[in-house]
């Protein structure tokens, strides 16, 4: 039997707002390249925290993924997919790879003409994302209260 787990919904919905949070990059692109450089760099208190709670959400879609390999939903293929790119992008940050870091810096290159299009793609994404969090905590909420109603 397929089943949603209760850490499913929230999985999406936090992904989705880390990726709506762009629009700021959108309205004040100095402000918002400045501002994640700097944590990129610092890499203190709040880098680590957030980097820790994305690494802990990737891995358990990862597992979610893997222990329901034969009956898996369309959407945990995001866990793999997705959670896979993650965790390499935090791992190649933290360790500094150069490669990596020159990918950042064009990125954050508030005077490229692609800055639009590349953060107007997260903040797509992170729009399919949120409402997809939504719809399985509707369903998950319904499942709960079927199951309670039995």
């Amino acid at each position: 039997m397929r089943k949603i787990y209760f850490y499913e919904p929230c999985f999406f919905i936090f992904f989705g707002m880390f990726h709506l949070h762009r629009i700021w990059g959108l309205i004040d692109r100095e402000s918002y390249a400045a501002f994640w450089i700097g944590v990129m760099e610092n890499k203190g208190l709040f880098y680590f925290g957030l980097m820790g709670i994305l690494a802990v959400l990737c891995i358990l879609g990862i597992v979610t993924f893997f222990r329901n390999l034969h009956r898996n939903y369309w959407w945990r293929w995001i866990y793999l997919c997705g959670g896979c790119y993650l965790l390499f992008d935090l791992f190649a940050i933290a360790t500094g790879m150069e490669f990596w870091h020159k990918l950042l810096a064009a990125m954050f290159d508030v005077t490229a003409p692609y800055w639009n299009l590349l953060w107007g793609g997260f903040i797509v994404l992170g729009g399919f994302i949120f409402v997809l969090g939504c719809l399985l905590l509707k369903v998950k909420l319904s499942e709960t209260k079927h199951i309670k109603d039995q």
